[in-house]
């Protein structure tokens, strides 16, 4: 595919220094990126772990890394050293977002605090994605997807709901949360330079982030003192909230309305459910999920599922298929949406690639460049921060840059 260097978009002439790692802050950038800004990812001389993470043709771009990484430039340096930091500081002049996933002693151990970068780009908006919030005692405390998850009390939750001990979500749920948040609150911060000039300082923590976003609902009866309440939303927390065995399959049924739930008790021949007040209003569904639900379950099993999904979309019942990871891959509405699409990376070959969700009418979102290999455009990013062809050599030469070719794609086996 051939290089776009100015990208369209809504973001096109944005620049952001990205020296995140692993998930969170890379899949925020990711939203920038698709969205037209040129994100500069700044890797250590042995790269984004995340490189080495799961199933690839060549070592350093595994399956994860090509998706979560597109529309981005590499650059490898040793920050560690003095040259390498140096380097760094030249770059941040020219952009607009600088951010990172480090913890508020190793990124002051480097010397590229907050007055750092701003001393070179006085309206940058500079973004901390840290594990937790630098007012509290776990402020240098190490941070990842489990512990958060663990801490903010998703793992107790499905434990509780299970029966069994705590669990936690199959997906990296905390860093995808964390770093959506922090894509809007760069958004945001760019649209206050844009109205004053001012750039800012952003820290984005991801245990009190997923706090406050599991707290939502399951703050319930305490959001008032004193509680009026337990803290959590009865019907989330019932065990038969689940996908229904049907004769033959399971389903997921969902009314919701009163008008739903009259048409679902229609359609199931039950007309004591219609006429009983436990069930009328949704203030008296959620003070009786438990016994609804189990009417549900009995309900759902006497017949398939193709019957099952036949009867709830005549009676515009909300229902859905129970699919597994595989049948995504050929899903209807995922492939009339064009969200999986086969591209041709040039040194990986034949890719399912993800695209981003979002329609936009007048700035649509793009694919500009693939994923890069390590260090791949870093003599280019450095030429356009003003360095000359002989730093840039010497940089190479002694060791504080490497580029795709000191290092190419080998394969995995």
């Amino acid at each position: 595919m051939t290089t776009i260097d100015r990208p369209a978009g809504a973001l096109a002439g944005i620049r952001v220094l990205d020296l995140s790692m692993v998930l969170l802050g890379p899949y925020a950038t990711l939203q920038l990126a698709d969205l037209g800004a040129d994100v500069i990812k700044v890797e250590p001389l042995t790269g984004d772990t995340t490189r080495f993470v799961g199933p690839a043709r060549h070592a350093g771009m595994s399956g994860i890394f090509l998706n979560l990484n597109r529309n981005k430039r590499s650059i490898a340096l040793d920050l560690k050293r003095p040259a390498g930091r140096e380097t760094l500081l030249r770059l941040a002049a020219t952009a607009d977002i600088f951010i990172h996933a480090m913890r508020p002693r190793a990124v002051s151990a480097l010397g590229l605090d907050d007055d750092a970068i701003r001393a070179r780009r006085p309206d940058v908006i500079y973004c901390a994605a840290v594990g937790f919030g630098s007012a509290g005692p776990l402020a240098d405390n190490p941070a990842y997807d489990d512990l958060i998850q663990a801490g903010a009390g998703i793992a107790a939750l499905l434990g509780r709901v299970n029966g069994g001990p705590p669990a936690y979500v199959p997906t990296v749920l905390a860093d995808k949360v964390v770093g959506l948040t922090a894509a809007n609150a760069l958004l945001a911060a760019l649209f206050h330079r844009e109205r004053t000039g001012q750039g800012q300082s952003l820290e984005v923590p991801m245990y009190e982030t997923l706090a406050a976003f599991l707290l939502v609902e399951h703050l319930y009866g305490a959001a008032f003192e004193p509680p009026l309440g337990p803290v959590g939303y009865e019907r989330l927390l019932q065990a038969t909230r689940r996908p229904f065995r049907a004769a033959d399959g399971y389903l997921a049924v969902m009314p919701y309305t009163d008008r739903q739930w009259q048409a679902f008790f229609e359609i199931t021949g039950t007309p004591e459910a219609a006429s009983d007040p436990r069930f009328a209003t949704i203030a008296e569904r959620t003070r009786h999920i438990g016994a609804l639900y189990a009417r549900l379950e009995q309900t759902i099993a006497t017949r398939p599922v193709a019957q099952w999904r036949a009867l709830l979309d005549s009676a515009q019942v909300p229902n859905m298929a129970v699919n597994d990871l595989d049948d995504l891959l050929s899903d209807e509405q995922i492939a009339a949406s064009g969200l999986l699409r086969l591209h041709e990376h040039p040194s990986e070959g034949l890719l399912r690639r993800i695209e981003h969700p979002v329609r936009f009418s007048a700035t649509p979102p793009g694919h500009h460049l693939d994923a890069p290999r390590l260090g791949q455009q870093g003599p280019q990013v450095l030429a356009e921060a003003g360095l000359d062809a002989g730093e840039i050599e010497q940089l190479r030469a002694e060791g504080v840059l490497r580029v795709a070719d000191d290092a190419g794609p080998e394969s995995s086996g």
